[in-house]
């Protein structure tokens, strides 16, 4: 007998072989138990999915010669060895006649398809018409067809299977039963794979099997057929082909998601040469621009879901492995960042579609995404210019104007007095910006309570004065007054108190200043160990930037000041006027480089953390200073699991 592919060798002859599509099968199984059995069924879905197997398998049940409740057939589902089962799963049955719509599709061959509609079945109990890729057919067939398929002999039934449900007439659609299916989840196809490998006696290994699965994009018909080209030319070892990844791989022209890792730790340290040279030994190894981007796209999709849902949500449809190197991604860029990572190469993949060089379109597509984390949110400057504008009209017409227009500040800085007391402006409007950003804070915290808004207050600056250092209290937005709550941080920078913390324009930068208000804010963020390594930190000016040195080794840089921290400490200097710009580096070995002082560590030492945080109740832990003598070890990052309810 000749060779069989999986696809059809493997082909369900029964509804509880289908894999994925319950909600057809227990629908279809209940109506055959009770008898309502319709004259016209549409099924429609992804392509390889199971429609028109389905449609066989329906009309094995119906004509099925065996009774239900005999030994042969205890069920519903066809019994698979009466002649009526056997002829339909060959295709040869008189009464079950399956028809290529796509060359059928003209009013002839409906009119043929109406005459023979007349005559009852030769043999069997119904007459079935399988219609396959139904959407084909011309306006004026199913015209034709119309008035047979809303009044047909009782002994009539016809099923359509298309991939495109809405090129089929209204009036077709609503004289039958429509039922739409699912793309085949990812976990149904491995296990579907892994059962045939071991039947045809395949050595997979599962990482294999689960690029296999992931190729097949929700088809099953699709992951068969991939899986045959991948057994025939498998290496042969111990006499049994052996599936392997990189034999996958090379077959389907693919590189591994390693790559796609490593590019996108390189965007986000943004080293553009680095992420260059990568693509250049890509496509130096001769793989396609066009296949580059493609799974490129599809990495930045899965880093995105693993981002908006979690590592284990069922947005990612992938392995186990995968997930987790997504996940590692998402770490790196917020939200917006990989919103805006997908749209640029989303549009680098269509324009390598009609561009002749489509290697330059691939390197700037991906230059663009380092200098993207660059831009500065339009909505955060103008909440910034709308809140400045609003506390300028309020001291007074052409105080610190020219500063906030032309970017040497957000205004004059104004000593924090006693006087402020009675000359305190009331407290200005919010921008819809900001109010938005809070809106989005209430919802990923899940707290009841509306996000609280900074604000300066009069009485609490005016106490702040006489200890010498400013004070803000939180107001909750919204019609109705509430009792305000004191943010107790020193120095908090807010975007509403910018004017009167801002640094000079001409004076140097006062880095411990700076330092106490950067803390403050992540702190108030709720970036706690961040604030504290920050805290601890070597502030050094170099040049037209500012270096911080944390006490942390490289591969925890990014985890522990990620990019929304970093946003945090540049929204803070550019409040307080600071123009420099800020780079974070590790420290020699994991510790700090800076002297003994205020605020900072010794070399090689933990540096005193922030009073009544997490990190500062860590160290004095006894079972802490245990573990730190017995195995010379030194805290790193603390998590704050306590309920502070």
């Amino acid at each position: 007998m000749a060779y069989q592919v999986l696809a059809r060798k493997y082909r369900p002859q029964r509804f509880a072989d289908v894999a994925g599509q319950e909600h057809v099968t227990r629908t279809l199984l209940n109506a055959l138990e009770q008898g309502r059995i319709a004259h016209g069924y549409i099924f429609s879905g992804h392509r390889g999915i199971g429609k028109t197997t389905i449609a066989r398998i329906l009309a094995m049940a119906l004509n099925c010669r065996t009774a239900v409740g005999t030994k042969e057939r205890p069920d519903q589902e066809p019994c698979g060895v009466c002649d009526s089962c056997a002829e339909i799963r060959a295709g040869n049955s008189v009464d079950v006649l399956e028809i290529d719509a796509a060359t059928n599709r003209g009013i002839d061959e409906v009119r043929e398809l109406r005459e023979a509609a007349r005559y009852r079945p030769a043999r069997d109990r119904y007459k079935i018409w399988i219609l396959d890729e139904a959407h084909q057919i011309t306006d004026a067939a199913f015209n034709a067809l119309l008035k047979t398929l809303e009044e047909p002999p009782e002994h009539v039934i016809f099923m359509m299977a298309t991939t495109q449900p809405e090129d089929i007439p209204q009036t077709i659609r609503s004289r039958c039963q429509h039922f739409s299916f699912h793309a085949v989840k990812f976990d149904d196809i491995l296990a579907q794979l892994r059962s045939i490998a071991e039947q045809e006696q395949i050595d997979a290994e599962d990482a294999a099997l689960a690029l296999l699965a992931e190729a097949g994009d929700g088809s099953m018909r699709d992951a068969l057929s991939i899986m045959d080209q991948a057994i025939a030319s498998a290496p042969i070892k111990g006499g049994k082909p052996h599936l392997e990844p990189e034999q996958i791989r090379e077959l389907m022209g693919s590189v591994p998601n390693t790559v796609f890792e490593r590019l996108m730790e390189q965007i986000g340290a943004g080293q553009t040469a680095a992420v260059v040279e990568e693509l250049n030994t890509l496509l130096n190894a001769g793989n396609s621009p066009a296949a580059l981007a493609r799974q490129f796209v599809r990495y930045l999709r899965n880093t995105l879901m693993a981002r908006v849902g979690g590592e284990n949500t069922d947005l990612l449809q992938i392995s186990a492995d995968e997930r987790a190197r997504a996940a590692r991604s998402a770490l790196l860029f917020s939200e917006e960042d990989l919103t805006r990572f997908l749209q640029v190469m989303l549009r680098t993949f269509d324009d390598l579609n009609y561009r002749q060089e489509q290697r330059f379109h691939l390197e700037l597509g991906l230059v663009k995404l380092v200098h993207l984390q660059r831009l500065l949110p339009v909505e955060e400057l103008l909440s910034v210019v709308q809140i400045q504008a609003t506390g300028d009209r309020a001291q007074g017409a052409g105080q610190g104007a020219g500063d906030r227009l032309h970017g040497t500040g957000f205004g004059p800085r104004v000593p924090v007095t006693g006087q402020v007391r009675a000359t305190s402006p009331a407290a200005p409007k919010p921008s819809p910006f900001e109010a938005d950003r809070n809106r989005k804070a209430m919802g990923e915290s899940g707290s009841a309570e509306p996000a609280a808004r900074v604000l300066p207050a009069a009485e609490s600056v005016g106490r702040a004065a006489a200890e010498g250092k400013p004070s803000f209290q939180a107001m909750a937005p919204g019609p109705e007054a509430k009792p305000p709550v004191t943010v107790g941080l020193a120095e908090t920078v807010s975007e509403a108190t910018e004017g009167a913390l801002a640094l000079a324009p001409d004076a140097p930068p006062d880095l411990d200043r700076i330092r106490d208000a950067v803390s403050a804010a992540l702190a108030h963020e709720g970036h706690e160990t961040a604030a504290n390594l920050i805290h601890q930190a070597a502030w050094t000016q170099q040049g037209n930037a500012i270096q911080v040195e944390l006490a942390v080794r490289k591969p925890m840089l990014a985890l522990t000041v990620n990019a929304e921290a970093e946003a945090i400490c540049r929204k803070t200097m550019r409040a307080m006027g600071a123009t420099q710009k800020i780079a974070f580096v590790p420290g020699e070995n994991g510790t700090s480089g800076a002297k003994a002082g205020p605020g900072k560590a010794e070399s090689g030492k933990e540096g005193p953390a922030i009073a009544g945080s997490a990190q500062s109740a860590a160290m004095e832990n006894p079972l802490v200073k245990k573990t730190q003598e017995l195995f010379n070890a030194d805290i790193r990052s603390v998590l704050d699991l306590r309920d502070t309810n």
